[in-house]
């Protein structure tokens, strides 16, 4: 971007602002809300024009956008399109089935006309191979499997797929067409734990350059080496991710700072000397001086800084001891497939708990159980004098669109609280003449962000989230943050920001495979925890083989009596031994899914693996496949050994 100028009206967004991106550059911009950050994606992408300056791209270099919201697919399944996204594969594909037509038609296979359609065949043929055509199927699997689609999805229509699992197939589309340079605006904001995971693993292996827009810190911190903060219509770039930009931040600012008051101080004297000599003749001439020297100072400028908001809910009503109580909770659709089987919970009051697990595992289902919207079976029981309010993203829906913002607040607003809206609705992003406007008028985000706020300042002792932070910018959720904290009734949330919920909770509870398990700590801890988890296993299956092993030579070399082995073969072979057979397979597939797993890591730790003598992005998608693999095999061994230890006992 080369001296580039945006003007909104009076506002000036950008003032010949420059940036340059490369290679494997992976860059986050960040800036107050409004400051022009998704403004500055799309003027890259070339959908927006700007005033002044120009947006240079080199010749072979390729851009792919993913904006925050709005896209919507029809008429394909879900495998159609994102394979129609595969570029020149695909257009190379189309080709080959026109001659493949016309090669049909010839009568005279000996023709001059043949042969050239045989050789044009085969140069495409070639170049299919060259693009790794004929993986495209298993790429295709592997990125939506990632993203968290099942396979039973791939022959869905798009059209059934709600915003956010349209958002991901826009994702999608982008990782398999692998453009130079990767922008995104708000990428988190549709995905669970396990598919934001997967998305920073493949975004950390990713060839090209990446350009994003992201509220979660981690997220930022794990991805990203270079920082650069849009501000007063300017840029300034810090050499590191959003942690070192925080700091390096403070730092600068406080030097600016300095800078702004000697400047001040300066200022003040000479306009002191002008204003005692401006009539004084035997002065005049330094006065002219100094009057010029003053109109040739390139004043310091201090971005204006938005006040710190220290929200705090109203009270936590009093409640019991127990906030809320499951007992032999099922939930099922149509009766047929069961969502959630056997829940048994205890909330007790004060507590702070997050719920994490895929998409389609029934966190959101459970949520609205526990807010009374869901129909189930089982027992709910709520805590005396329990009082729940509910935060979900459809909330939005329920606002009066005649009312203004300001208004709607000021309806669920009670007591001292009601002397502090404007500042709660700044701490929203509702500033100035914007808490007039109708709710009708607002965008689905800000509509968003309103239902939340309305929420917060409504008396209640238990408190539940489905995505809070989504339509949040860092400072915004930084507020909710430190309120939460600080809150003495009951939270249960919902998200995929771990740093939010690290804030926030003590308790994180697993919705998975239908049930639920919990783990004590903040998502750092459980992502931890399950780390260990598959470590463990690992190590238990390798002793187990290498135990086996043994027994085996033991067996070999001291047979039992032939009496004693025909008397308990036949129950052995009867209930034991498809078991062990079936571990025994188990264990040869971890040995060697291990295998290629290390042949791979000792090619990716040398240095000619980043030198072009490898697809790195295909390399790293197979490490990553064998990996994922290898914790299948684990999971199923550690059933079948369950297995057996319980016939054995």
């Amino acid at each position: 971007m080369n001296n580039i100028s945006m003007r909104f009206g009076a506002k000036v967004l950008f003032d010949e602002v420059s940036l340059r991106v490369a290679g494997k550059d992976r860059v986050s911009l960040v800036g107050s809300n409004g400051a022009g950050k998704s403004t500055m994606l799309k003027v890259i992408a070339g959908l927006i024009k700007p005033d002044e300056g120009e947006v240079a791209v080199s010749k072979h270099t390729t851009v792919g956008y993913l904006p925050q919201e709005g896209i919507e697919y029809t008429g394909k399944t879900l495998y159609e399109e994102v394979y129609s996204s595969a570029g020149d594969i695909n257009a190379i594909q189309e080709e080959m089935r026109q001659i493949e037509k016309e090669m049909e038609e010839f009568q005279d296979t000996m023709s001059d006309e043949f042969m050239d359609l045989i050789n044009e065949y085969g140069e495409l043929q070639e170049r299919f191979q060259m693009l790794d055509g004929f993986k495209i199927k298993s790429k295709i699997e592997k990125i939506l499997i990632g993203l968290g689609f099942g396979e039973k999805d791939f022959d869905r229509e798009t059209s059934e797929f709600s915003g956010g699992w349209q958002m991901r197939i826009s994702l999608a589309k982008l990782l398999l067409n692998n453009p130079s340079i990767l922008l995104l605006d708000e990428p988190t904001n549709h995905l669970d734990i396990e598919s934001l995971i997967w998305v920073e693993n493949y975004l950390k292996a990713y060839q090209g350059a990446i350009v994003m827009v992201s509220h979660d810190r981690s997220f930022l911190d794990n991805i990203t080496e270079r920082t650069v903060e849009i501000s007063l219509g300017n840029v300034t770039e810090y050499s590191g991710n959003y942690s070192f930009y925080k700091r390096e931040r403070e730092v600068r600012k406080e030097l600016l700072e300095n800078q702004f008051n000697n400047q001040q101080s300066y200022l003040k004297q000479q306009e002191k000397f002008i204003e005692r000599f401006r009539y004084k003749a035997t002065k005049s001439r330094q006065v002219q001086s100094r009057i010029k020297l003053l109109d040739k100072i390139d004043l310091v400028e201090l971005e204006d800084e938005e006040a710190t908001v220290n929200f705090n809910f109203p009270p936590a009503t009093h409640s019991g001891k127990i906030s809320l109580e499951i007992s032999e909770l099922t939930k099922s659709y149509d009766g047929t497939f069961n969502v959630l089987e056997n829940i048994d919970l205890i909330i007790p009051r004060g507590e702070k708990i997050a719920f994490v697990g895929v998409n389609g595992a029934g966190k959101s289902t459970l949520m609205r159980i526990i807010a009374g919207i869901e129909k189930y079976e089982g027992e709910v029981k709520l805590g005396h004098l329990a009082e729940i309010k509910f935060y979900a993203q459809n909330q939005a829906e329920e606002l009066d669109s005649a009312k203004t913002v300001l208004q709607t607040m000021e309806e669920a607003a009670r007591g001292d609280i009601i002397k502090n809206l404007r500042s709660i609705l700044g701490s929203f992003l509702f500033r100035g003449d914007d808490v007039f406007k109708k709710v009708g008028v607002l965008s689905g985000g800000e509509k968003s962000r309103l239902a939340l706020a309305k929420m917060l300042i409504e008396p209640s002792n238990f408190l539940v989230f489905d995505e809070p932070t989504n339509h949040l910018d860092m400072k915004s959720k930084e507020v909710l943050m430190n309120a939460l904290q600080k809150y003495e009734g009951t939270v249960v949330i919902v998200s995929h920001d771990r740093e939010f919920i690290d804030g926030i909770v003590d308790k994180v509870i697993e919705v998975k495979n239908k049930k639920i398990r919990t783990y004590f700590g903040n998502a750092t801890d459980y992502l931890k925890a399950k780390d260990d988890e598959l470590k463990k296993v690992n190590s238990d299956l390798r002793k187990k083989t290498v135990t086996e092993s043994k027994e085996n030579i033991v067996k070999t070399v001291n047979p039992p009596e032939p009496k004693e082995q025909k008397k308990t073969k036949k129950d052995i072979n009867k209930i034991i031994m498809p078991i062990k057979n079936r571990i025994n397979e188990l264990e040869r597939n971890a040995l060697e899914f291990e295998a290629k797993i290390k042949e791979k890591e000792t090619i990716m730790s040398k240095d000619e693996f980043y030198k072009g003598g490898y697809n790195v992005v295909e390399f790293t998608n197979d490490y990553n496949s064998l990996k994922e693999k290898l914790k299948n095999v684990y999971s199923l061994w550690e059933q079948e050994t369950e297995k057996l230890n319980s016939l054995s006992q």
